[in-house]
């Protein structure tokens, strides 16, 4: 049964081609139940909703401006592309705020039966320009979930828009795995991956999840710079931000 819970993960990025490059780093990430995200707020002391806490979530770091609902926003996005079974369950897998602070490449969301099965996943892509998109991927009810979808949205300016995704998404358990792999004309051009394994939503693991990393964001955003750096002084290509989607959700 899949479960809220604090998960420890590695991420890592491959990039392909004349210009190889790989790095990883080391973070912690969350999985929110959103139906009980009022009760986890009364009953955590280190976690608070849209307030300030140790670790947080906040309506505005994943839904339109004005927004507060998170599964109204969710059941709208499925019946706007025409999914029309309502999830019995909703996860979003994001990093929480830490001390005030967030930044989130991806989020996901899972959209579940009732027997915990994939109606839909939602993967909400944010650059470092301020700007976000949604890719929607069908599920067909069966883990993992593969799927594709064309790349819409600039997230590099170290890649261009060329290409599509193939998303291969494990159910998130015990155990976390998640794979994002680019392709251009059958070649691929980067993979992503996030690994890990789960620890109880607890206040004790929460305590504990924020002494290893109290500078989460900095140390995300700092790597994100860093690895740039080092690809432009290694002579990749620089590529200007194109406007983004009109739309907010692709399929």
């Amino acid at each position: 049964m899949i479960k809220q819970c604090l998960y420890s993960c590695s991420v890592m990025h491959r990039r392909y081609g004349d210009l190889g490059y790989r790095f990883n780093y080391d973070i912690f990430t969350a999985l929110f139940d959103i139906d009980a995200l009022e009760e986890t707020n009364q009953k955590k002391r280190w976690f608070s909703l849209n307030r300030w806490n140790l670790i947080s979530l906040r309506a505005k770091d994943h839904l339109p401006a004005g927004e507060q609902d998170f599964r109204a926003w969710v059941e709208r996005c499925l019946a706007d592309k025409g999914v029309q079974q309502v999830p019995h369950k909703i996860f979003l897998l994001a990093m929480p705020r830490v001390l005030g602070f967030v930044f989130n490449p991806l989020s996901v969301w899972f959209c579940l039966d009732e027997k915990d099965q994939p109606i839909a996943i939602l993967c909400e892509v944010r650059n470092t320009f301020g700007e976000k998109h949604v890719y929607l991927l069908d599920a067909d009810q069966q883990w993992p979930v593969r799927s594709r979808s064309e790349k819409v949205f600039h997230v590099s300016p170290f890649m261009d828009l060329q290409g599509g995704y193939a998303f291969s998404f494990h159910a998130p358990n015990e155990q976390l795995c998640l794979s994002i792999l680019l392709n251009d004309q059958q070649l691929p051009k980067l993979s992503a991956t996030q690994t890990g394994y789960a620890v109880e939503f607890s206040d004790r693991q929460i305590l504990k999840q924020v002494i290893r990393f109290p500078f989460l964001t900095a140390k995300v955003l700092g790597a994100i710079h860093w690895h740039a750096l080092k690809l432009w002084l290694k002579g990749a290509r620089f590529h200007r931000k194109p406007e983004p989607p009109m739309i907010e959700v692709s399929k």
